[in-house]
């Protein structure tokens, strides 16, 4: 990792807002991407009490603060209080960047193109005309639905428990969106947990899909990165799937972010590093 810049009154400071946030990789990813660069920018992590987001934001505006990266329980409400929002976060109704514009906020989300990013460059996989299974409807998942269509996804079928918010979040993927199964899960090429059910249980009724519906040719992934592997991806391997955990769509999103804060290209390798030995 290059040498990070000695912190001055010059510095310039993103940070991370969250309830809980002292656990987020997002600090550690940032600010090897600034010390990688040479840009005097430092990232640290705000805790930020639910319900707070407003005067969080506040706050930051007044203190000179250039970006902010904002998870759980912000994203939602950030999205109503910012100045303005990409057409991507918009349509989402959801920010997890925030990018300073000489004072103005302007709220973005980099979670579905991270996801994408992580795919192609890490697992070799393309969305393009294929077939994705994606089981939940929150945040995480309607960014990865919105995403896997925006790259080309033949078909986009979300699996929820809650069949209208099930609805909802398939619309976000247009014409290659619907509600399914899971049971669809065995002719899907992707299959995505964007729930918290891969880490809990070993019981059937726990499995965000039944494994025995999982085999050789697909990509299974879920989004949970505590544990590394979650019982379900040891499931998915042990039927000949191939796996990968959350940690891609952390690693890219954050690149994503650096690039809108700084203008600059992100060192993806010198971030995937830093996790990778942490």
């Amino acid at each position: 990792m290059a040498e990070s810049a000695r912190l001055s009154a010059a510095t310039s400071v993103v940070g991370v807002m969250g309830d809980p946030v002292t656990h987020s990789l997002s600090p550690l990813l940032h600010n090897t991407a600034f010390a990688e660069l040479g840009v005097d920018w430092v990232s640290v992590g705000f805790p930020v009490a639910a319900g707070a987001a407003g005067a969080a934001l506040d706050g930051a505006r007044a203190l000179g603060i250039r970006g902010l990266s904002v998870t759980m329980p912000h994203k939602d409400d950030v999205a109503g209080r910012v100045d303005h929002l990409s057409a991507l976060a918009g349509r989402l109704g959801a920010v997890n960047c925030v990018v300073d514009e000489d004072g103005s906020w302007r709220g973005e989300n980099t979670d579905g193109v991270g996801f994408v990013d992580a795919l192609r460059h890490r697992d070799g996989f393309d969305p393009r005309d294929r077939s994705c299974l994606v089981v939940g409807a929150g945040g995480a998942a309607r960014a990865v639905i919105a995403a896997l269509a925006d790259a080309g996804a033949g078909a986009v079928i979300v699996v929820n428990r809650s069949p209208d918010r099930g609805l909802a979040a398939a619309v976000l993927a247009g014409a290659s969106g619907r509600t399914g199964r899971s049971e669809d899960a065995t002719h899907c090429d992707l299959v995505v947990n964007a729930t918290p059910l891969g880490m809990v249980g070993q019981a059937g009724a726990s499995w965000p899909v039944d494994p025995v519906l999982l085999h050789g040719g697909q990509i299974v992934v879920d989004l949970v990165y505590h544990p590394m592997v979650t019982p379900w991806l040891a499931a998915a391997r042990s039927r000949g799937a191939s796996v990968a955990n959350g940690l891609g769509m952390l690693v890219h999103q954050a690149a994503f972010q650096v690039a809108a804060w700084t203008g600059h290209d992100p060192p993806v390798g010198a971030m995937w590093r830093a996790v990778a030995d942490r």
